[in-house]
């Protein structure tokens, strides 16, 4: 009998494969891509725990076991390194999940078509202006002498040291990272409210909901189970905070404030020749984004009774 049920299974099986052969194919391509490409790298994390040597080669190199990893801690400058990153990436995410969000509900009330894919596509541009050009347009608004202080200073304000002091440093990236990226991440939101079935306004319009409740108790449960998506999936980005952008804009002056991990290891890690160390605080990243995905997931699952796969 078990004989029976394993040779169904194999027939299945290769009826399955018969029929799908082609579509393997095609998927063939892309997948030795990622096997290449994401993989196979990941051989390479074995040099966090050897004080790599390049003319030594990767197996050639001493083993040092979790040296680096203890280096990482006890650096001076690690700790408000980690600070700084956990800081600037969380207000970064909350705010990356709230204006999206609201600017897609307020899109979503514009009464004309026209206007709504205007303001869309206005929006959505920014996204892809890269940070080397970006940054660079934002040192020249934002220096002493730029275009920024000029006009606050048209009020009796003193000229505001948006790139050199660290406070201003944190609320500039985040400012602009927000102004950047809103109009691509409302695509989801948007995305989402088009599926929103019609009927059911109709039916809270009969029922006497004004504008204000159809929003309320329609609009906002629609795209929260995607809000609940975009978060945990940016919960694991907790400590990437941005190296195009602050490697863009950053300076010595607001290093205590502004230096993340991405530009930490770049520095002492790369520029330095620490290769083992800039592996070692890389595979840390990635650990800690794993685990803060899980929990995210498994968060998300039991609060708000949602999967993603």
């Amino acid at each position: 009998m078990h004989g029976t049920a394993a040779a169904s299974r194999k027939s299945k099986l290769a009826s399955y494969f018969r029929q799908t052969w082609s579509l393997h194919v095609l998927l063939l391509p892309a997948a030795l891509i990622v096997l290449i490409y994401n993989y196979i790298p990941l051989l390479g994390v074995i040099i966090a725990f050897k004080e790599y040597k390049p003319w030594l080669g990767i197996f050639g190199s001493a083993w040092v076991g979790l040296d680096h990893f203890k280096y990482l801690f006890t650096y001076p400058d690690s700790k408000q390194v980690i600070i700084n990153t956990v800081v600037i990436s969380s207000i970064k995410m909350i705010c990356n999940l709230i204006v999206p969000f609201i600017f897609a509900l307020l899109l979503n009330e514009a009464g004309k078509a026209v206007m709504k894919r205007t303001v869309q596509t206005l929006v959505y541009l920014p996204h892809f202006i890269s940070w080397v050009i970006l940054g660079g347009i934002l040192i020249d608004l934002l220096s002493v002498k730029g275009l920024v202080n000029q006009i606050i200073g048209w009020f009796g304000v003193q000229p505001i040291l948006f790139l050199g002091d660290g406070s201003w440093f944190r609320f500039t990236v985040i400012i602009s990272d927000v102004w950047k990226d809103f109009g691509f991440q409302a695509v989801v939101y948007l995305a989402a409210l088009a599926g929103v079935n019609p009927s059911l306004y109709e039916a809270a319009e009969v029922d006497g909901a004004n504008r204000w409740q159809q929003t309320v108790h329609i609009t906002v449960p629609a795209i929260l189970p995607i809000m609940t998506v975009v978060g945990t999936l940016a919960l694991g980005k907790i400590l990437d905070a941005g190296f195009d952008q602050i490697f863009n804009l950053y300076n010595p002056l607001v290093y205590s404030k502004g230096d993340i991990i991405d530009t930490f290891v770049y520095r002492v890690g790369l520029v330095g020749g620490q290769f083992s160390f800039a592996t070692a605080v890389g595979l840390f990243k990635s650990v800690i984004g794993f685990i803060l995905v899980v929990f995210a997931y498994r968060a998300a699952y039991k609060f708000a009774n949602y999967r993603i796969f």
